[in-house]
């Protein structure tokens, strides 16, 4: 049964996902608390032009797969809004233009806080929304999407969110955006798995396509692996309660593992569900720890 138009545009933004983008500022947020120097208004602009960049994105993801074809009727996960005729095609492409303003609208407002050079992460967070899957040379199609999602799910929004409280990079920081970075792309890993003969069929060169299934299933525990390890100093130093959490949420996600490594075709979206859950909860657990 076709949604109604306002679900339609929610289903197009993908909530599920959008962990993806809160994870990361809310690190870069607890990590300033961590050093005295949270301000909440900085913070919630950094979360409203993450939040804004990556639905952006995800609507341009839809239109512009669709003009690919790489949303056929084969397609194993959840419904496209343009493919499906849910929303015409040119109504989606003004929707991403209107949402990437506003990210834009929001940057702005962080001016104030971190200079004008922030207009060159702006710059480059509206190209990558457009050239992650648009453009003469589309990222998502040339096998660079894992890299865009550790630098803009990761490294950007949570290094950036602390800048623009503190005035300052931290090693921190970046050890940290490395971790939420690593644990978000394993969201486009499963994705891509579950989509791999479609994206050959397309001419979609993922990181999956052209290694193959089996790097997907070593690198998704590769990436869980090394996001503990970049976040290492946050709980080393802590009591046995502390260590006993991240061992428990670790064991979580190797069950996570399991199931990917399990489970074929559309029951890969119920793994997909669940690691963008996990990537919230690590994300969560990290912050807490950071606050107190």
């Amino acid at each position: 049964m076709e949604p109604s138009k306002v679900k339609a545009w929610v289903l197009a933004a993908r909530p599920k996902t959008l962990a993806a983008s809160v994870s990361p500022v809310l690190i870069g947020a607890a990590l300033a608390y961590r050093h005295g120097s949270f301000i909440i208004i900085p913070a919630i602009l950094c979360l409203c032009v993450a939040l804004f960049a990556q639905i952006a994105s995800n609507f341009a993801n839809d239109y512009f797969d669709f003009k690919k074809g790489a949303d056929g009727e084969e397609r194993l996960g959840q419904p496209r809004a343009v493919a499906s005729g849910w929303i015409q095609p040119r109504m989606m492409l003004y929707a991403t233009f209107i949402i990437l303003g506003l990210a834009c609208l929001c940057g702005c407002g962080l001016l104030f806080y971190g200079g004008w050079e922030l207009i060159l992460v702006g710059i480059a967070i509206v190209l990558g929304v457009l050239a992650y899957s648009a453009g003469p040379y589309p990222l998502a199609y040339r096998g660079w999407g894992d890299v865009c999602v550790l630098v803009f799910y990761g490294i950007v929004p949570v290094c950036f969110t602390y800048y623009v409280q503190t005035g300052e990079f931290n090693w921190s920081a970046l050890w940290l955006s490395l971790a939420i970075g690593l644990q978000s792309v394993n969201i486009l890993m499963v994705n891509n798995y579950r989509d791999c003969e479609q994206d050959k069929t397309v001419g979609k060169r993922t990181s999956i396509v052209i290694f193959g299934r089996s790097f997907g299933r070593i690198m998704y525990l590769v990436n869980i692996i090394l996001a503990y390890a970049f976040a290492f100093p946050v709980y080393l130093y802590r009591d046995w309660t502390s260590r006993f959490l991240f061992l428990f949420f670790f064991i979580l996600q190797l069950f996570t593992w399991q199931d990917f490594i399990r489970l074929q075709g559309v029951e890969l979206n119920k793994v997909l569900e669940q690691t963008a859950r996990n990537v919230f909860l690590f994300a969560l657990l990290l912050s807490t720890l950071l606050f107190f």
